[in-house]
């Protein structure tokens, strides 16, 4: 039998730090991850803890991503903290699924709520991390040469916030502009009267193209991979469902917790390789009508079975057949290369239907890739298209990119990017072996992306804080991963990916396929994230088991 432990966290007394910026713990990224961060370790246990951050106000995601269009494709009512029943009352959401712009004042409420701001360093992006064996301590050093040093180190720079943006040949002989809908200008873009080109179509490609078709003199959109997406059905909340959500609040956290991808909702035991045709498709229709993610959350067999996914991949495609009217779209379209779910799954308001819009093309890349970006607009194989502007939504260096981009050096001068040069090695994604109180929120090899984030945010937290608070309790100084407990859960991660349809698709930035000379690694867990709490609670219950603590 395993012991469970609280997390109920109590006040415990530290040393005096020698200068102010000598702390216990430096966060690094002001999201949800380091904002929740800071707010458990300063005011939950009374360390001095100070949050880093690149940009010029809090948000993380939510600062940077500014496009046209962006949007979560969690329901509000999800997307949000559940740690304090003050909070969940206070705030009411506007939509079923929440703009950027709502996202943004959300973050900016809990930033001033639990006054959180003199706790976090703005325009302050850091350079390197380096652990001093002799010290116990990590010295952190940022882009303008302030130093820091402070016995924790925790990254909260979140999963998608490393711009990916394509080495094509000729970019800068480009006479137009161009952007990555991951680094968007905070003024805004006006693309009135313009023509413009869209690379991408994925997640934000698919958000953004409908906006920009309707202020766009013309678009044209590149597409790289033929993607699946649901209609969001997005609406205005009803007073009935917001109050619904504030008195159903402690059920809705257990059924976010209590699942396989931390959502408002559970997937139905039922199978749809053993449901009769008439009735699969009944219930197909009825989920697409209701829109979001609940989709794929019919049957339970969807990812586990290809002939189960087939029946959900080609309803979803006799669908797009539908939509668009123009027959030789529709099949570029509708012709996807992969299992429905087992990339990012997309949601969309009016992504198909823009197709149908006299201004907008679709350039198929498949059959007539990009040779180079010219003076002019983009050159394919088939031609060159004429442009003014260049939209990139091309995606990010997913899980690992924020990472690797600061020079992180544990002990014996090992060093993050040569430690990680064959695919991430963590322990529950949590911490990497030779790098001492380092913790990772949300890392690789965590549930992660795969995952509704807030509630996999909050479950990390309180794991991490717990853990610092028990090693302050016991007088330990030290904890770190040991290897044989990494490579168990490197095995571990492969096989829980493996069990399922998710390691098939090859091109999938699950895997890194995106950038170019990247690792092909699965990097998400795949287990489930009740499963994943579980694993975790047993490690704290056996007493940090996999890890080493010292004195």
């Amino acid at each position: 039998m395993t012991r469970r432990l609280s997390y109920d966290f109590g006040m415990s007394t530290e040393l005096q730090p020698n200068g102010a910026n000598d702390l216990d713990a430096i966060i690094i990224g002001a999201g949800f991850s380091g904002m929740y961060q800071l707010h458990c370790l300063r005011d939950r246990l009374g360390m001095r803890a100070r949050v880093l951050e690149a940009g010029q106000g809090v948000g993380g995601t939510w600062f940077w991503n500014r496009y046209p269009g962006a949007r979560c494709d969690s329901e509000s009512h999800s997307y949000m903290y559940y740690f304090s029943k003050e909070l969940v009352d206070e705030w009411e959401w506007s939509e079923r699924y929440p703009q950027q712009p709502e996202i943004l004042r959300y973050l900016n409420h809990v930033a001033d709520r639990f006054g959180l701001r003199e706790g976090i360093q703005l325009d302050t992006r850091v350079q390197s991390a380096r652990f001093e064996a002799d010290q116990q301590r990590w010295i952190v050093t940022t882009q303008k040469g302030e130093q820091f040093t402070a016995r924790f180190l925790i990254t909260a720079v979140g999963c998608l916030s490393s711009a990916n943006i394509p080495k094509l040949p000729g970019l800068s002989d480009f006479a137009g502009r161009w952007f990555h809908t991951g680094q968007w200008p905070h003024e805004g873009v006006d693309f009135q009267g313009q023509r413009v080109g869209v690379i991408g179509t994925g997640s934000t490609g698919i958000q953004a193209i409908p906006v920009i078709a309707e202020q766009a003199a013309h678009l044209t959109v590149f597409q790289r991979t033929a993607n699946y997406s649901i209609p969001a059905r997005n609406a205005p909340l009803t007073a009935e469902f917001k109050e619904y959500a504030k008195q159903h609040s402690d059920e809705i956290r257990h059924i976010m917790n209590s699942n396989t991808n931390a959502h408002p909702f559970r997937i139905a035991q039922r199978r749809a390789a053993e449901t009769a045709e008439s009735d699969r498709q009944s219930i197909y229709e009825a989920a697409w009508q209701k829109g979001g993610l609940q989709f794929r959350a019919t049957f339970d067999d969807l990812l586990l079975d290809e002939t189960a996914n087939a029946t959900a991949a080609d309803f979803i495609r006799e669908k797009i057949r539908a939509t668009v009217t123009d027959p030789a779209k529709a099949e570029i379209l509708s012709d996807i290369d992969h299992p429905f779910a087992a990339k990012r799954p997309p949601i969309d308001s009016f992504y198909f239907e823009t197709y149908n819009r006299s201004n907008v093309d679709l350039i198929d890349l498949r059959a007539t890739p990009i040779e180079r970006i010219t003076e002019r607009g983009i050159q394919t194989s088939g031609g060159e298209i004429e442009l003014d502007m260049i939209v990139f939504a091309t995606g990010f260096d997913a899980m690992t990119g924020s990472l690797l981009k600061i020079q992180i050096e544990g002990k014996d001068g090992r060093t993050l990017q040569e430690e990680w040069r064959a695919g991430p090695r963590t322990y529950l994604g949590l911490q990497t072996p030779g790098f001492p109180n380092l913790f990772t929120i949300t890392g690789p090899g965590s549930p992660s992306v795969l995952c509704n984030l807030p509630p996999a945010i909050e479950q990390h937290v309180n794991w991490i804080t717990a853990c610092i608070d028990y090693m302050r309790r016991q007088d330990l100084h030290q904890i770190e991963a040991t290897e044989d407990a990494a490579n168990d859960w490197v095995n571990q991660v492969n096989a829980a990916a493996n069990a399922s349809l998710l390691a098939k698709v090859k091109h999938s930035w699950y895997l890194g396929a995106n950038v170019p000379g990247k690792p092909q690694v699965f990097m998400p867990y795949a287990g489930g994230f009740a499963r994943y709490i579980d694993l975790c609670d047993r490690v704290t219950a056996n007493y940090y088991e996999g890890f080493e603590l010292t004195r």
